[in-house]
């Protein structure tokens, strides 16, 4: 990993959702009425979530899942639901503190504990499941998997994530965004190929003992994300 690079950006989603975006993102995420295009992202995220959950045992209790940039909170609660002890981090103090505003009674026998911090912190600890949703889309293919790489040794069962797919569409959508006002702008999306992401999976030593399971993409109007199940061989 390019631990400056890696740095670098995970300062800047910081200071984007903390600051810039934070109120737009606890509007988004809640029930209240958004324009057109925002209501396709939300679409888009709530398809997503529900792909990544499905993607996880039923019966969750007894494991331990890490929710690798929790947001608000909703994928953390889901899975607490279903019995999981879970813990959920996000670099945003502001996201942190309305999901814990947010946290309903958990009942089933789940736990869900909220950290602000970075989703890489060694001290977090071992994990049945890892689910990063978006949470790498800001970082380049290498960094992605260098970070897929710190998590893996700690993760007994599976690393479910997503990351924006290379698409004329979201290419489009970019160039687009880079016309608004720096201080509007949310961090650099980076698209991956999915072939390409795979190579590197494939060839990185701490991600031997792992396969690709299932992949899935979900598409609703500005929101482009595509699913990647790593499993223990």
């Amino acid at each position: 990993m390019n631990t400056a690079t890696y740095s670098n950006r995970r300062g800047e989603i910081e200071h984007y959702f903390d600051r810039t975006a934070a109120e737009a993102w606890a509007k988004l995420t809640s029930d209240a009425p958004v324009g057109r295009i925002r209501r396709t992202v939300r679409a888009g995220r709530d398809r997503m979530r529900s792909t990544l959950l499905a993607w996880l045992p039923a019966d969750l209790h007894g494991r331990r899942i890490l929710d690798a940039g929790c947001g608000t909170g909703a994928l953390a609660v889901e899975a607490a639901r279903r019995g999981a002890e879970v813990v959920g981090i996000d670099l945003s103090p502001t996201l942190v503190a309305l999901a814990r505003e947010r946290l309903p009674a958990i009942t089933g026998g789940g736990s869900v504990e909220l950290i602000s911090g970075d989703m890489l912190d060694p001290a977090l600890g071992h994990f049945d499941h890892v689910v990063a949703m978006d949470s790498l889309i800001h970082y380049s293919t290498a960094d992605a998997v260098a970070a897929l790489s710190v998590l893996a040794p700690r993760v007994t069962n599976s690393i479910v994530f997503t990351f924006a797919p290379r698409t004329p569409l979201l290419a489009t959508m970019i160039s687009i965004g880079r016309l608004f006002p720096r201080g509007d702008r949310a961090p650099w999306i980076e698209p991956m190929a999915r072939a390409g992401l795979q190579r590197q999976i494939a060839a990185a030593p701490a991600l031997q003992g792992w396969r690709d399971a299932r992949s899935e993409r979900v598409s609703s109007g500005f929101y482009t994300s595509q699913a990647l199940e790593l499993v223990r061989t």
